[in-house]
């Protein structure tokens, strides 16, 4: 098994694989990206990370050709050449090679970049137990909704919660909570589910409408509502979900326990019922 790597036709060994000095994703941040996980060599919920991969791009006015079924196989040949059964797939797709000038460049071919690592699981004391978060003010652009390669803020906030031996760093503007630096959240308070309401300031997630599809099943509605840090500190449960993380209960936020400190029931049961749908895709 070993670290695979794709770039614009060509598979190979990741550490072969060589990015031009002028390619814009470098240079500029122009481009967007994935991140896919592998259940047993099948890349989870595709259509919609590659719906989502075409939003971006269509936000960024970047244009590729590969279609979504060539994409498809291209996933599935890199995961049999890693030979990983569970294994993560990061797509980054960036506007090309071109002079460094910041106008889009009139020709130029994008560049497709895959790579295929395998995916290590969580900590089981995280998963069972939880784990704390930390708050930051958000700090970045205004289309949050777009999953473009502009991750300093990002990156910043991740360093702040790990120096706060955090979690994760839960972006706050104007007194209000939207998502996690790599992650989007949840809280439940008196019985209600609820999510931040989705706009320019939160990137809509894939494992997020999952979570939200599974408690509709069972009858559980979900609130996109705007989430007062103070109503945060007050939940019942809260809890953080994502591609790598699945469903994440959150037990303090800023030092403050929540509820009694333990993983809430809802999240328990969310988390319960997104591991039995993710072992339906496996064939």
């Amino acid at each position: 098994m070993s670290n695979i790597g794709y770039l614009n036709g060509r598979f190979a060994p990741l550490a072969e694989i060589a990015i031009s000095p002028d390619d814009r994703g470098f240079l500029f941040g122009d481009g967007i990206y994935e991140m896919v996980r592998a259940y047993h060599g099948v890349p989870a919920f595709w259509e919609d990370h590659c719906a989502r991969l075409n939003r971006s791009a269509r936000e960024i006015q970047l244009s590729f050709s590969i279609q979504p079924q060539d994409f498809h196989r291209l996933l599935l040949t890199g995961l049999q050449q890693s030979g990983y059964a569970e294994g993560k797939i990061y797509i980054q797709v960036t506007r090309g090679v071109a002079p460094r000038e910041h106008g889009f460049p009139v020709k130029t071919e994008p560049t497709v970049f895959l790579s295929f690592r395998e995916m290590s699981a969580l900590p089981l004391e995280f998963i069972r137990q939880g784990v704390s978060v930390i708050t930051t003010p958000d700090i970045r652009w205004d289309r949050c909704d777009i999953k473009s390669l502009n991750l300093l803020p990002n990156v910043l906030a991740k360093q702040r919660a790990h120096e706060a031996k955090a979690f994760e760093a839960i972006f706050v503007r104007d007194g209000f909570v939207s998502e996690g630096a790599t992650s989007n959240l949840f809280m439940v308070r008196d019985g209600q589910l609820k999510t931040p309401e989705r706009n320019h300031f939160v990137l809509s997630g894939v494992t997020q409408q999952q979570v939200i599809n599974v408690a509709h099943e069972q009858g559980q509605e979900v609130q996109f509502d705007r989430i007062a840090l103070d109503a945060l500190y007050q939940a019942d449960e809260v809890f953080l979900v994502g591609t790598t993380i699945e469903v994440l209960p959150v037990v303090k936020v800023d030092g403050r326990k929540i509820n009694d400190g333990v993983p809430g029931p809802l999240t328990c049961e969310l988390q319960k019922r997104f591991a039995h749908l993710v072992a339906q895709l496996i064939p």
